[in-house]
């Protein structure tokens, strides 16, 4: 029976409300988290989209994040029945000639791998894959002060640059290529300032931890954190769409896995009007189209590696992904659009009946664009894998406005919560010491519109339990 008063509610059941609740819950507080859908997950879905037997996950597939996150390590969520399996090859890159970059968890296996571009890699990667579990604290938080302040600034130096800028460290198109693809993940063109970030940040997770997939798909993630929070007496409501506070139930503090769009809409009445206009002015970026398939057969690359790796980008030469991430960024529609794809059932047979396979897939898009991009993705998977439309039994697809509607927090299609660029990258959603506070003393946004931004790790949910803890409760957690 729900209680009529609580410590503390979180609303939204993604990963970083899962992390918000857990860290309140962990304390000793009566904690309830609110879902607005039937099933909880945000972002961490898997249903059953194109047939019966063929398991998709609606979001989020592939978690490098998920294994370097200091709080979901904490939790040892394979105790909850989460089991990660890890693919021959995290991610692979094709180009139209057959050939394929390929990251791989040893560092000098992918470096060899780049042929004359062996050294260049070496020298760039190795010595982030090196310094990486000891800035991870730093690298997923607010405002860092260092505790390695020669190890963050190396880093520093490599990451603030635009991908495009550190791709001339490299000469061969394998390695130049498959740089692009990594950095294409920040979603926004590859000449922005720290677009290299997400590039390093992917890179050195794949050599540290590697790219795994959850096996069952994304909901097993968010089944266990469920059980570890019932587990320490948490609740959880769904079904429970969160319009206005009038209709939460008493509580000292509330934590919204919510974008600032939707925190106006929600608390805007007990939010300061300076606090507001600066939420207003919040920017979100590019959206993506997301396509599902049930396939007869796996994907027929032609670069063989690329039927041996979980994830596979592509997008060809990095100049053909760059004009195209700067196209979408301005409001037109590339028709060789840079697409990300995983391929689970390859490695995971729980996901598609017998002999059959499940592939997933999106591109980026304008942000609220409703242009279908069916034809232009199954394209370019044809264009490196002919043949593939053959295996093509059914499909299901998503655009920007679908995709909103799914989940409120993707906002005109937008994945990670807001732009990251360098104007976004910790100032999210404001310039703030603590930008996980409002204006208001019992309201604390919690989601990927606060550092470290989008993933699935969590740590956006710690970091703002961790200072509702020390704020409201007195409580002070490392």
């Amino acid at each position: 029976m729900q209680k009529t008063e609580y410590d503390a509610i979180v609303v939204g059941s993604g990963p970083n409300g899962f992390a918000a609740a857990i860290t309140l819950q962990q304390q000793g507080l009566s904690v309830l988290l609110i879902e607005g859908k039937k099933e909880i997950g945000g972002g961490m879905r898997t249903q059953a989209l194109t047939l019966p037997g063929f398991l998709h996950d609606v979001c989020s597939a592939v978690h490098p994040m998920a294994v370097l996150s200091p709080f979901f390590k904490s939790l040892s969520l394979e105790q909850y029945g989460l089991e990660l399996i890890h693919p021959k090859h995290a991610a692979a890159h094709p180009f139209d000639d057959g050939t394929a970059g390929i990251l791989d968890r040893s560092v000098e296996e992918t470096a060899k791998g780049l042929g004359k571009d062996e050294e260049a890699y070496l020298n760039f990667m190795s010595p982030v894959v090196r310094d990486l579990p000891k800035l991870l604290p730093d690298l997923l938080g607010p405002f860092p002060i260092p505790k390695y302040p020669l190890a963050l600034a190396e880093f520093g130096l490599k990451a603030i640059p635009s991908a495009v800028y550190v791709a001339n460290k490299f000469k061969t198109k394998l390695a130049r290529g498959l740089w692009a693809g990594m950095a294409a993940h920040a979603i926004q063109p590859l000449g922005n300032l720290t677009t290299s970030a997400i590039g390093l940040m992917l890179m050195a997770a794949g050599h540290v931890a590697g790219w795994p997939i959850p096996k069952g798909g994304s909901q097993s993630v968010a089944n266990a954190l469920a059980a570890g929070f019932l587990a320490l007496g948490g609740e959880i409501q769904t079904d429970f769409l969160v319009k206005s506070l009038n209709q939460l139930p008493p509580a000292r503090v509330v934590l919204f896995d919510v974008t600032p769009k939707q925190l106006v809409e929600i608390a805007g009445e007990k939010l300061s009007a300076s606090y507001k206009n600066r939420l207003v002015k919040y920017r979100y970026g590019m959206g993506v189209f997301k396509i599902d398939w049930a396939l007869s057969a796996p994907i027929p690359f032609k670069a063989e590696a690329c039927r041996s790796a979980g994830t596979v980008h592509l997008g060809n030469t990095l100049e053909e992904i760059a004009e195209g991430e700067k196209m979408t960024s301005e409001g037109k529609q590339s028709q060789k659009p840079y697409v990300l794809l995983s391929q689970p059932s390859v490695f995971d047979d729980s996901r598609a009946p017998e002999g059959k396979h499940t592939a997933w897939a999106y591109c980026h898009v304008p942000n609220g664009s409703k242009e279908d991009m069916t034809a232009a993705i199954e394209n370019q998977v044809e264009r490196f894998a002919p043949g593939f439309k053959d295996l093509i039994i059914a499909r299901s697809t998503m655009n920007t406005e679908q995709m909103e509607a799914y989940n409120p927090n993707y906002i005109g299609g937008d994945i990670n919560g807001g732009v990251q660029d360098i104007f976004q990258l910790y100032t999210r959603p404001v310039l703030s010491l603590s930008p996980y506070r409002t204006s208001d003393a019992g309201i604390y946004l919690c989601s990927s519109s606060t550092p470290p931004g989008g993933g699935v790790h969590g740590m956006c949910g710690y970091h703002a339990a961790k200072s509702a803890l020390k704020d409201i409760f007195k409580i002070s957690i490392s």
